[in-house]
């Protein structure tokens, strides 16, 4: 059974920055990681809005435009960390950040990791 762990979250200004990080193991045939996150109040998957994938073969990448800009999604070269850095954060980016991994070498399926909690205050 494989494994996500998000790392990085905590309080910031406005204004200020932090990078998220994911560390994942198991899950072979991995395709694409992903960064979400849920805004205070709302419960369930749907309700998360997605900010960001990577390719983990080609390292393709696609922004939401609400972070396009201000976030970077990167990998690293064992393509076991996904991180996000973001910047110029905003009391609007206060969340519960999420990284989720599709992955399966016969069916593809979804895999999502705890979340961190990243605050903003103005």
């Amino acid at each position: 059974q494989g494994q996500l762990v998000e790392s990085g979250g905590g309080s910031v200004q406005a204004g200020g920055s932090l990078t998220l990080s994911c560390v994942v193991s198991g899950h072979d045939c991995r395709a694409n990681m992903y960064w979400f996150r849920q805004a205070p109040g709302l419960t369930g998957e749907l309700s998360r809005e997605f900010l960001s994938y990577i390719g983990v073969n080609n390292g393709a990448t696609k922004y939401a435009d609400s972070v396009k800009g201000r976030f970077t999604i990167s990998m690293n070269n064992a393509k076991d960390t996904v991180y996000l850095q973001m910047n110029s954060l905003t009391p609007e980016d206060t969340a519960v950040y999420y990284c989720k991994i599709t992955a399966g070498c016969n069916v593809i399926r979804g895999y999502w990791g705890q979340g961190t909690w990243v605050n903003v205050s103005s």
